[in-house]
């Protein structure tokens, strides 16, 4: 990559991570409705363990999944945390642990840490691209539907590598392409531009590629495993989930933000684009440095 290539990617990402602090700073409180603990991804639906009617069960079943995945890790770091619902969820099951967060939102970073005053984690506001944290200092590193936002770029999945102490892992859950963007029909590319635009994302990975780049990047034994139909279920929310808290503004008689609105169609182009098995795909990616 050339030095203007370099430049011109860079002030790409200073320009997203500035919309994206924006939209969540205005739009967080409306995850409420979506999740009781502000759990702003989406959910994983183990039978017997989670109930499909009751969202919060699998939302809580992902952060599950991802932490049994980080199996021996005590000094965790979270890349793109959100309100650190992820956080509350690991610690409150295991004491032991500490875990650090960063956040491009100041809003989220201030009202997370308020709701982790009892907890052994802490949400600083930085970038995950260029988080600040010492080479080699964390045993454990998660990004739940966080890297999406920066367009699974090599700059974050670099700086994960960066701040793993050897030989410990990186979990990722999030929703990327199966082929190569302009390789979509026509529906796909409208849907994967909806939901881009409504969440702010860079762009979307795609999966071939990103198992290269891992590699590239130096890490190893890389797992990268379809759980699509597990994120199913908590998808379907979507519809109820958007309308439900329509209604309960207009009873209240209060007007959508502009973040809120933006909010909704993404969230309605993620569920037209979750119906596209042969275009989008939801991936748990396991890999250690």
């Amino acid at each position: 990559m050339t030095t203007a290539s370099l430049h011109q990617t860079q002030l790409q990402h200073e320009e997203n991570a500035i919309e994206t602090a924006d939209f969540y700073n205005e739009a967080t409180e409306d995850y409420k409705f979506w999740s009781r603990d502000f759990n702003m991804h989406f959910g994983y639906y183990s039978p017997l363990r989670t109930n499909p009617f009751r969202r919060d069960t699998m939302l809580n079943e992902m952060n599950r999944q991802i932490f049994k995945r980080l199996p021996n890790a005590t000094n965790l770091c979270d890349l793109g945390c959100g309100m650190g619902a992820t956080i509350r969820y690991g610690l409150y099951n295991n004491p032991n642990l500490r875990i650090t967060g960063i956040t491009f939102s100041d809003f989220q970073a201030t009202e997370g840490n308020k709701l982790l005053k009892s907890y052994n984690g802490h949400i600083a506001i930085g970038d995950y691209n260029r988080t600040g944290f010492l080479s080699n200092s964390f045993d454990g590193a998660l990004a739940i539907e966080s890297f999406c936002h920066s367009g699974h770029s090599a700059d974050s999945f670099t700086e994960a590598y960066r701040i793993l102490k050897p030989g410990a892992k990186l979990v990722v859950g999030d929703a990327f392409l199966k082929k190569d963007y302009n390789e979509l029909c026509i529906g796909g590319s409208y849907c994967y531009k909806g939901l881009c635009n409504g969440w702010s994302l860079e762009k979307l990975g795609n999966i071939p590629a990103l198992k290269i780049m891992l590699a590239e990047i130096g890490f190893n034994n890389i797992t990268v495993e379809d759980v699509s139909f597990r994120v199913a279920p908590s998808v379907l929310h979507v519809p109820f989930a958007i309308t439900g808290f329509i209604i309960k503004k207009l009873l209240k008689n209060q007007q959508l933000k502009p973040q809120s609105m933006q909010n909704l169609k993404g969230s309605l182009f993620a569920l037209l684009s979750g119906v596209q098995m042969n275009n989008f795909g939801y991936y748990i990616i396991t890999c250690s440095k």
